[in-house]
């Protein structure tokens, strides 16, 4: 039972999230737990570590449930998930290292297998595995390289979902001076490939020095150390610039300043992140992540309550210490090394509404003075709560050596503050995630069913109002376009609401790198760029965010993925095809040709026959041997639409490209590959039949709730619902 105290200030989306997601259901899947017991259960479960020092759980708990519950503070997902469960699992993101041989390899599928089934996501560094084609001594054989076990990992992936709600999501890193590495570089240019990573080129300094020196590059082969070719640094740049205009990957990672602020060089080398790259670990390191709601710290007046946000920053601290002593770790590794080190994550989100309730246009030199300033000091207080927590239970463990006892400071913590993404936290906080721009001032929202709300921007609405700007016509071009552009208002007022694609891809790094300056670990942030961006902004946005010292860099131009399907505001964009008039499928001839194919799925054997006309599929026939009622009816269902596309001159490539990669309840492995559903099966069928293959694409709709998805802080995530890719 949760005390006489406040009840949570969750928005009614907000508890919608809570029941699909958080709240404890009973075996028919009924939520049998409130948000309040939801989060009593949380404060009183973390708390329970202030036994250990003589401290006092009830208060404890009372205080970190008022800041949850004010929506001051949030924890990762997993915490507020798990906390007081069985499973027990509470950290977000872990680093898990992959080694050379097969022992190694599988060991750390495994290992992936058990994080992802806790609820957390994975980083890897595949840059020891030995170059495709190598040789591999014992079975006189030639290696596959790094890409092909990735891609292992990545249909593994598939099969492992998170609490059945969601598969887990990666970090793929591959240093620069691979041999494999343009393999690499292009590796998410063809559609569906390695869905379930993202991937980053862990870039030296050495190596960015040699591209502005037009020099050369050395690729060495990781077993021997023998260099296994020399090619221009530019040329490698210029592909990575070319990859990531055309798809969005990969990232770079800046491995070398990563290690200059690594705060335990004497436990090791950090050479990979968790999945959004905010979380730099060493290998088998866990990190658990909390996030401080800014926009709640404004008063009336529009200035912050300094006072008030020091105190909540000193109760997380000390909150995100105690889930490292309550945390049930998925492996002994992972619970020794993290509880070595001790290291947290303390961040922030609302960041959009701030600059907007104080009036500053989004990377503008007031909107950077800003950041610095309240990061910095969110950095401050978090150090000094970490110092006072050192005297009252002790230094990490590993603080002997570190660069806090260099400066001769004890810290109960190696690391203190992350700027993460909050994809689905900032919904139940109802803010904008992380410090991000809005993606829209308007956008829609699963109400019901069947129904959609279009949802516009408070506190523009409210300064609209103010300005006595709620003319005829204002609030409908807003829905619209998700925008103020073309809308009658002021150009203060315009020059300020300002969303992610109008916003300059130098103010998007300004704003990263101005987080990073006052923040230990790292900064998760998307780099959006608009559609008609060329290589060139990509190129200057990689130099700018290397030199401005940020850790890494994501960047998305958008629509650059032509499966892409983002829309702001009420109505879908389709682009600019030109509207055509009904499409009437073709008769039916009395004799058709065709081939049958068998598949093995989850539910039985399915039988596809395909029949062609004019050499092409025209219709198809799905039939499951030794399956339920139901599933043979949407089997068939499934065929039939599909024949009524083909038949109307949807080509079979875009069918396939539709339903290839649908997960489902009941995966199964098949000779060349896994089958994840009857959707997915049906498609590889039609491949098969026509003798071709068609890559899956990324789907860029919810598969939750069906509304559009975004590029946002490093991840794929859904404005309308809790879905995510990453958090």
């Amino acid at each position: 039972m949760t005390p006489e105290i406040i009840a949570p200030f969750f928005s009614e989306n907000a508890v919608k999230v809570l029941e699909k997601r958080y709240l404890r259901k009973n075996d028919e899947g009924q939520v049998e737990e409130t948000p309040s017991e939801l989060l009593w259960r949380v404060a009183t479960s973390v708390a329970e570590a202030e036994e250990k020092w003589g401290g006092a759980p009830s208060s404890h708990a009372v205080a970190f449930y008022e800041i949850m519950a004010r929506l001051l503070f949030l924890p990762n997902s997993p915490t507020l998930m798990n906390a007081g469960s069985k499973l027990g699992q509470l950290s977000a993101c872990f680093v898990l290292p992959v080694g050379d041989s097969m022992d190694e390899i599988f060991d750390t599928l495994k290992a992936t297998a058990l994080v992802h089934k806790s609820g957390g996501g994975t980083g890897f560094n595949f840059s020891k595995i030995r170059p495709a084609g190598d040789r591999v001594r014992s079975t006189s054989g030639v290696a596959s390289g790094p890409i092909s076990f990735m891609e292992l990992f990545n249909d593994a992936t598939e099969v492992v979902k998170q609490g059945g709600m969601r598969r887990g999501a990666n970090m793929g890193i591959l240093e620069v001076s691979h041999p494999d590495i343009f393999e690499f570089i292009k590796a998410k240019t063809t559609r569906g490939r390695l869905t379930n990573f993202n991937i980053s080129v862990g870039v030296s300094d050495a190596f960015m020095q040699t591209v502005k020196d037009n020099g050369e590059w050395e690729l060495k082969n990781p077993r021997t150390g023998e260099v296994s070719c020399v090619v221009r640094a530019a040329e490698l740049f210029d592909l990575l610039v070319e990859s990531a205009w055309a798809s969005g990957d990969p990232g770079l990672v800046f491995l070398d300043r990563i290690n200059a602020g690594n705060p335990t060089p004497h436990v090791g080398r950090i050479d990979s992140t968790n999945p959004c790259g905010e979380q730099p670990l060493l290998p088998y390191e866990s990190c658990n992540l909390g996030s401080l709601n800014l926009v709640r710290f404004l008063n009336s007046d529009g200035n912050f309550d300094w006072d008030k946000l020091g105190k909540v920053v000193e109760l997380a601290v000390r909150f995100l210490d105690d889930v490292i002593e309550m945390n049930h770790y998925p492996l002994p590794a992972i619970a020794e090394r993290t509880r070595e080190n001790r290291k947290i994550g303390l961040g922030i989100m609302g960041w959009a509404e701030v600059l907007f309730e104080k009036g500053l246009p989004y990377g503008s030199r007031e909107s950077i003075a800003l950041a610095e300033e309240v990061m910095s000091f969110v950095q401050s207080r978090g150090h000094a709560a970490s110092e006072t927590l050192a005297e009252e239970r002790g230094c990490f463990p590993s603080w002997k050596g570190s660069v806090w006892e260099k400066q001769g400071r004890p810290m109960r913590n190696a690391t203190v503050t992350t700027i993460a993404p909050t994809g689905t936290l900032s919904i139940l906080a109802d803010c904008s995630s992380g410090i991000e721009p809005v993606y829209a001032l308007a956008y829609r929202r699963k109400a019901f069913e069947t129904d959609t709300l279009t949802v516009v921007n408070e506190i523009l609405l409210k300064r609209i109002e103010e300005r006595g700007m709620m003319r005829p016509g204002v609030l409908e071009a807003i829905c619209e376009s998700g925008s103020l552009e073309g809308v009658d208002v002021s150009e203060d007022i315009r020059k300020v609401f300002l969303t992610s694609h109008e916003i300059p891809f130098e103010a998007h790094v300004r704003m990263q790198a101005a987080f990073q300056r006052f923040t230990d670990n790292a900064v998760s942030k998307t780099i959006n760029l608009p559609n008609e961006a060329d290589r060139e902004d990509v190129r200057r946005a990689f130099w700018l965010s290397y030199e401005s010292g940020c850790k890494g860099i994501t960047v998305y131009r958008d629509r650059c993925k032509d499966s892409q399907i983002l829309y702001s505001g009420s109505q879908e964009k389709a682009g600019n095809e030109e509207k055509e008039g009904p499409t009437r499928p073709r008769r039916r001839p009395s004799l058709l040709q065709g081939t049958t194919v068998k598949i093995m799925t989850g539910f039985g054997n399915l039988y596809l026959t395909v029949n062609e006309m004019d050499s092409r599929p025209f219709e198809v026939f799905a039939t499951l041997g030794k399956s339920g009622k139901d599933t043979q009816a949407h089997t068939e269902a499934l065929g039939r639409l599909i024949s009524l596309a083909l038949r109307s001159g949807v080509p079979v490539e875009e069918v396939v490209s539709q339903l290839k990669g649908i997960g489902g309840s009941q995966p199964v492995w098949e000779a060349d590959g896994i089958i994840l559903s009857l959707p997915d099966a049906i498609a590889r069928g039609l491949e098969r039949a026509g003798g071709f293959k068609v890559d899956s694409k990324a789907a860029e709709m919810c598969p939750s709730c069906g509304s559009p998805l975004i590029h946002s802080e490093g991840c794929i995530r859904c404005k309308s619902c809790d879905f995510s890719k990453c958090d």
